[in-house]
């Protein structure tokens, strides 16, 4: 470049709690530090979440009385894992997170609390119950002021227009704690409406991005390196269809600036890349809008597919339901939409108590197709086109082993986190019993695209021949997942963001080692 328009120590790309995060490391180790952000709004679909985040014994952890050992979370995690991400990546993941929360709380703009949330593979070794599992403590509005204009709202307000709650919670809190901090920070600049179109190489070295704002191009000369944390690519059909991630945009829950335009700028300067056909998947209900969005805590029903069989575990962790999904899709064995049967104990809206947005009225889902009622389960059969003998049988073998307690066809219950939302000595085996019956109609959902840059430990993009990439970083979705095809626990995607960032930060201001994990 024979001109530059600005400069900075460090240039953060995105502005999720991974990015954020790194930025505030970066300035508060001494660097001047740009954010830039394709869309109106900083908090990606972090702002979208409940802000989860899994470090195992950490302080918060620690103060709450807890006994794990990392000994024992290593294992745990290898074990989900398996082979499939280098081990030192993943060690640098799991040494640390409680570093990182030691680092943020001695910034008195942070606060956390345990949510106990019980991790993903209940019956793999060293498995925690009540998990490893914090969140931030919420945030009023007061407190966040007018910075709360340039937060990306919950998802009800920002698809569905309604009122922003009057406290900032989960993922909103996580997103306005980290602009808080960063507010107070001197030579730090947050910029909107910002796209990241080209990185600009020097020498195989990358020194800067060539970035639009406002219809002009803006040269961004960097000193100490780039990270890009600017999420997925799940918003983009085109790239979903090239790398055959299942699904589509319309079931994806990625906020809407995670279109790929960073990793396909890193692509072009030689980066690698690993897990581009992986996502963190879901069951997802189908709306009227013809969205299918993120679905959880099911007390009760049972999904069928097109010869009205159960094919899953109704009440596993999302993602593995939603890799039965996309097992059925690959084998023939399962058509979009399948159903999730139940009967009237509740009425008719379906017994799920989280569907990431809040549902229209019964009255439009019937009216779409989406929602049928009657009175027999072999008049439901017909409504969902399913055989009426085939529906009719599995129902009722289910009961039968609802009566039993024992789910013997796809051990639902058997795991911690399947009864988690059954209530105090409840069970997520409910039988179908109580007409009319009834059956809504469900699709595959995502939170996002979980392939990208291949790094090392200290988040540095490789090239193709597994060599550092000068001056370029790469954490959260624009990275390649530190879990591989797993998704260990709840809060692993924020978490894997937030460490990753950090450690480029340490990276980039030549701290790590004033900074040393455990």
């Amino acid at each position: 470049m024979t001109r530059w328009d600005e400069q900075c120590d460090v240039l953060v790309v995105g502005s999720g709690g991974g990015a954020l995060t790194g930025a505030y490391v970066a300035g508060r180790e001494g660097l001047s530090v740009a954010v830039i952000e394709a869309t109106d709004r900083f908090g990606g679909t972090t702002a979208y979440s409940g802000g989860g985040m899994w470090f195992p014994c950490n302080a918060v952890l620690r103060r709450a009385g807890d006994d794990d050992t990392m000994e024992a979370a290593r294992t745990y995690f290898r074990s989900v894992v398996g082979k499939r991400t280098p081990r030192e990546l993943q060690d640098s993941f799991l040494d640390n997170g409680a570093p990182l929360i030691d680092y943020l709380e001695a910034d008195p703009n942070f606060e956390f609390r345990v949510f106990p949330w019980p991790d993903y593979f209940g019956s793999a070794p060293q498995a925690r119950a009540g998990g490893r599992h914090i969140i931030p403590e919420s945030l009023s509005a007061d407190r966040i002021g007018t910075l709360r204009d340039a937060l990306r709202p919950p998802l009800a307000t920002d698809r569905l227009g309604h009122e922003l709650p009057a406290e900032l919670g989960g993922g909103q809190a996580l997103i306005g704690r980290l602009l808080l901090a960063l507010s107070g920070q001197p030579h730090t600049a947050m910029h909107r409406e910002t796209t990241c179109e080209e990185l600009i190489v020097e020498d195989g070295a990358v020194v800067g991005v060539l970035a639009s704002r406002g219809g002009k191009s803006v040269a961004i000369r960097t000193r100490r390196g780039v990270l890009l944390a600017a999420g997925g690519f799940e918003r983009n059909a085109q790239l979903r269809e090239q790398w055959g991630v299942p699904g589509s945009v319309a079931g994806s829950m990625g906020a809407p600036g995670n279109t790929g335009r960073a990793l396909q700028a890193a692509l072009r300067a030689e980066a690698d890349t690993d897990l581009l056909e992986e996502a963190w998947w879901a069951p997802g209900m189908i709306h009227p809008d013809g969205t299918s969005t993120f679905s959880l805590w099911l007390t009760g029903g049972i999904f069928v597919n097109g010869d009205g069989a159960r094919f899953t575990n109704e009440s596993w962790p999302y993602d593995r339901i939603g890799r039965d999904i996309i097992d059925g899709l690959d084998k023939g064995s399962l058509e979009l939409p399948f159903w999730m049967v139940y009967d009237d104990r509740a009425g008719d809206v379906p017994p799920v108590r989280s569907t990431s947005v809040p549902m229209a009225s019964s009255e439009e889902y019937a009216r779409a197709g989406l929602r049928h009622s009657a009175s027999s389960l072999g008049e439901l059969a017909e409504c969902i086109g399913v055989p009426a003998d085939a529906l009719g049988a599995t129902v009722e073998r289910f009961n039968r082993m609802v009566a039993r307690g024992v789910d013997e066809d796809f051990h639902r219950g058997a795991e911690p986190y399947d009864n988690a939302f059954a209530g105090a000595g409840g069970s997520p085996l409910v039988p179908i019993e109580q007409p009319p019956y009834h059956a809504t109609a469900f699709g595959l959902s995502d939170l996002g695209t979980k392939g990208g840059l291949r790094t090392d430990n200290a988040a540095r993009v490789l090239d193709r021949a597994g060599l550092p990439i000068s001056g370029l970083y790469a954490a959260g979705n624009s990275m390649a997942a530190v879990s591989g095809t797993s998704y260990p626990a709840g809060g692993n995607p924020i978490a894997a963001s937030m460490v990753f960032s950090y450690l480029a930060a340490l990276d980039m201001a030549g701290t790590a080692d004033r900074n040393p994990p455990g």
